[in-house]
C-alpha cells in the first residue's frame, strides 16, 4: 500500500516514478546507475496512436527526459476511446504535437520534440537515427515498420518493435549483429484476388468490397490501371460478341498487349461525376455487358442488373428500411437506401476532391463519406451478383481487415517496451527478451511469455552479409518501372532504389539522377539483355540498403501473375505452404482499428525463457490479419 501511495503521489506531483523510488534507497548502486542512464538516454518514438500514447506516458513517468516523437496522422473521433492523451477539442490536430502538449502538462521538465511528418521523409535518414540510444516503434503498417527496421540496422541503433491484435501482443528487441531483424522471417503476402474475379465474376462479399475500394481510387484517389473496376471490355479472350469486337479492332501501339482499356477516371471526369450516369454505367450498363460474355455464365449464376424486374421486385418488398438488427451501424440497407447513400457520398467526395491540394483523396475507413461510398457501392454490387448484403459495420471491418483494438492490451505491451528499454540503456541488451501476450495462461499461469531472442537469419535479404533474392519472371513481360514499383518498392520496401546491371560494365538501368536513365522506365527487361542468371544490383541510398536480384527466367507463372519473388533458394522447387483457414472473430461494438499483415508473431518457433519452450502461443488469427494497433 505504501508503494502505491508513493506512485500516486509521484504522478500527482509531476515527478517520475524512478525519482520517487530511488529517493527511498540512495545506497543502491544499481538504482543510481539506472536513474542516471535513464536521465541521459535519448529516445525516438515512432507513432503516437494506441500504443504510442501509452508508451509516451510510461517513458516520462519512469524518468526519461529526452524524447523525440513522430507521427503523420491527425486525431480522429474514433481515437478518443483508447488514445487517452487526446480529447474532443483535439480532433483534427496533429497526434504527435498534441501528445507532447498533454504530457508536458504534468511533466514540464521533460524535453519532448514532436514531428508532424512522415517517417519516410529523407530528413530522417541514417544520420538522424544515429543520435538516439533506442528507437521504439508504435506503428500501424508494414511499410513504415520495414523502413524503420532498415534505418535502425544501418544506424546500428537498438529497435524495440511492438504490436497488438485484440488480446494478443508482442514485443521484440532488434539489434544488428545480435538478434534477428523484423524481416528475418518472411511475411506472408498481402491477400489479393485476381483482377478478373473482381471485375467480372465476384462470388463473395469481400470481392465486392475490394471492387468498391478500387472504384474509390479510380474516381478520387491514385489511379491504377490494374484496379480498373469496369469489366474487361477489351479482352479478346472472352467469347461472344464482346470478345469478338475486341478481336476485330486493330492493335493499339504502345498499349499492353495491343489493347487499350478505357479509363473509368477519365470518363467520370468528363461527365463531371454525374451520379445518375455513374450509377447507370456501374450497376446497369456494365452488368448488361458482362451478360453478353456467354462463357462466363455457363457454370455460374448470371448477374441481375439493377434495372431488372427481379431487383425492382426485391427492393419494393424490402421498402426503405432494409434488414435492421436493432443497431443503426449494423442495419443492412435496402437497395434504394444503398442508392441514396451512393449518390450523397459521391457528392460529398467530389467536394472533398475539389478542395484537396493535390486533387486526390486517400481512402480512410474513418472518413464518413469514404466509408459510406464503399459500403453502398459494395452492397449494390452484392445485390447484382446474388450475394447477401452486409451492414456498414461488417463492411468497415472487412474493408480495413480489422479486429477490435483493446486499450488494455496496448497498455500492457507499452509497459513491456519500457522495461526492455530500461535494460538497453543500462547496457544489458543481452538480457532482453521477446515477450508475447497470449489469450490464455500457460501451464505456469502466465499471460506474458518471455522468450529468448533469436539470432539473425543468415538468409535474410535485409540484414545478412550478402542480401539477395531470386526473381522468377519473363523478362519480355516486365518493364523497369514495374520492377521498381511492384518489386523493389511494393514487395521489398525500398523507398528510392537505383538499379544497376552487374554485367562487368556497371550499366545503370534506373536512377533518380536527372537525365541519366530517362526513357528506360517503359522498356522491358529483355531489352537490356537481362537473361537467366542476370544479377541486378539494387541500392537505396536513403535506407543505406542494397541487395542483389538474381533473375530466374520462366514463362510458367500462374494466370495473372507477373512475377514470383523467392527470398530463399530452397523455396525454388518447394510446394507453397498452405495457410490455416481464417478464424472468425466475434462481432464487437468496440471501436475498430486497422490490422495489417503478420505484426504479432505466433510464437510457434520461439522457446520460452521461463518454461523451456513447453508453451507456445495459440494462433487464433490468420497471419495476414495481425499488426500493430
Amino acid at each position: 500500500m505504501e508503494s502505491n501511495a508513493n506512485t500516486n503521489n509521484s504522478i500527482n506531483n509531476g515527478s517520475s516514478l524512478l525519482t520517487a523510488t530511488s529517493s527511498t534507497n540512495t545506497n543502491s548502486p544499481f538504482q543510481q546507475n539506472l536513474v542516471s542512464s535513464i536521465k541521459n538516454a535519448k529516445l525516438f518514438v515512432v507513432g503516437a496512436g494506441g500504443i504510442g500514447c501509452e508508451l509516451l506516458k510510461n517513458l516520462v513517468l519512469v524518468g526519461f527526459q529526452d524524447i523525440h516523437l513522430i507521427d503523420l496522422d491527425t486525431i480522429d473521433v474514433s481515437n478518443l476511446n483508447r488514445q487517452f492523451l487526446f480529447r474532443k477539442e483535439h480532433v483534427g490536430k496533429s497526434k504527435s504535437q498534441v501528445a507532447r502538449e498533454s504530457v508536458l502538462a504534468y511533466r514540464k521538465d521533460v524535453n519532448i520534440q514532436a514531428y508532424h511528418d512522415s517517417i519516410f521523409n529523407s530528413a530522417y535518414g541514417v544520420q538522424f537515427f544515429k543520435q538516439f540510444d533506442v528507437v521504439l516503434n508504435a506503428l500501424d503498417n508494414r511499410a513504415a515498420r520495414t523502413h524503420v527496421n532498415r534505418m535502425c540496422l544501418a544506424a546500428k541503433v537498438p529497435l524495440i518493435e511492438a504490436g497488438t491484435a485484440g488480446y494478443l501482443g508482442q514485443v521484440q528487441v532488434i539489434k544488428r549483429g545480435l538478434t534477428e531483424c523484423y524481416e528475418c522471417q518472411p511475411k506472408p503476402p498481402q491477400k489479393s484476388f485476381p483482377g478478373c474475379t473482381i471485375r467480372n465474376t465476384p462470388s463473395e462479399p469481400i470481392h465486392c468490397i475490394v471492387w468498391a475500394k478500387h472504384l474509390f481510387n479510380q474516381l478520387f484517389g491514385e489511379e491504377d490501371p490494374d484496379q480498373d473496376v469496369s469489366p474487361d471490355t477489351e479482352d479478346p479472350e472472352l467469347a461472344a460478341d464482346a470478345g469478338k469486337s475486341a478481336l476485330d479492332k486493330e492493335a493499339v501501339q504502345g498499349a499492353t498487349g495491343g489493347i487499350q482499356r478505357a479509363s473509368t477516371r477519365q470518363w467520370a471526369e468528363e461527365t463531371k461525376y454525374d451520379a445518375d450516369k455513374l450509377f447507370t454505367k456501374l450497376f446497369i450498363n456494365d452488368i448488361h455487358y458482362l451478360l453478353s460474355m456467354e462463357n462466363l455464365w455457363k457454370n455460374r449464376r448470371a448477374p441481375q442488373p439493377l434495372d431488372s424486374d427481379v431487383n425492382k421486385l426485391a427492393d419494393s418488398a424490402e421498402g426503405d428500411g432494409g434488414v435492421d438488427s436493432g443497431l443503426s451501424s449494423q442495419k443492412v440497407w435496402s437497395v434504394e437506401g444503398c442508392k441514396q447513400t451512393f449518390y450523397s457520398s459521391l457528392a460529398d467526395l467530389r467536394l472533398l476532391k475539389e478542395n484537396s491540394t493535390d486533387d486526390t483523396l486517400v481512402w480512410d475507413k474513418d472518413e464518413p463519406a469514404a466509408m459510406d461510398f464503399v459500403a453502398s457501392a459494395a452492397n449494390l454490387r452484392m445485390q447484382i451478383f446474388h450475394i447477401q448484403r452486409k451492414s456498414r459495420f461488417d463492411i468497415k471491418s472487412m474493408a480495413g481487415n480489422i479486429i477490435p483494438a483493446i486499450a488494455t492490451t496496448n497498455a500492457i505491451i507499452a509497459a513491456v517496451q519500457v522495461m526492455e528499454c530500461m535494460k538497453i540503456v543500462c547496457g544489458g541488451i543481452e538480457k532482453c527478451k521477446a515477450t508475447y501476450l497470449v489469450r490464455k495462461p500457460n501451464p505456469h499461469k502466465m499471460l506474458l511469455n518471455p522468450c529468448v531472442l533469436d539470432k539473425a537469419n543468415p538468409k535474410c535479404y535485409v540484414c545478412s552479409d550478402k542480401p539477395e533474392v531470386i526473381l522468377q519472371v519473363d523478362p519480355s513481360s516486365m518493364t523497369l518501372q514495374s520492377l521498381s514499383e511492384k518489386v523493389l518498392k511494393g514487395e521489398l520496401g525500398m523507398q528510392s532504389p537505383d538499379i544497376e546491371l552487374d554485367d562487368g560494365k556497371g550499366t545503370i538501368l534506373l536512377t533518380d539522377e536527372e537525365g541519366v536513365t530517362e526513357g528506360n522506365e517503359t522498356k522491358y527487361l529483355s531489352e537490356f539483355n537481362i537473361l537467366e542468371g542476370s544479377r541486378l544490383k539494387c541500392d537505396d541510398f536513403l535506407q543505406e540498403y542494397n541487395l542483389v536480384i538474381i533473375i530466374n527466367v520462366t514463362t510458367s507463372l500462374e494466370e495473372g501473375e507477373l512475377y514470383k519473388l523467392i527470398v530463399d533458394r530452397s523455396q525454388l522447387n518447394a510446394q507453397p505452404e498452405k495457410l490455416p483457414k481464417e478464424a472468425k472473430t466475434e462481432d464487437s461494438d468496440d471501436e475498430m482499428e486497422v490490422i495489417e499483415q503478420n505484426m504479432v508473431a505466433t510464437g510457434d518457433r520461439k522457446r520460452s525463457a521461463s518454461n523451456g519452450g513447453d508453451e507456445t502461443i495459440s494462433k487464433k488469427l490468420k497471419a495476414d490479419d495481425l499488426t500493430v494497433s
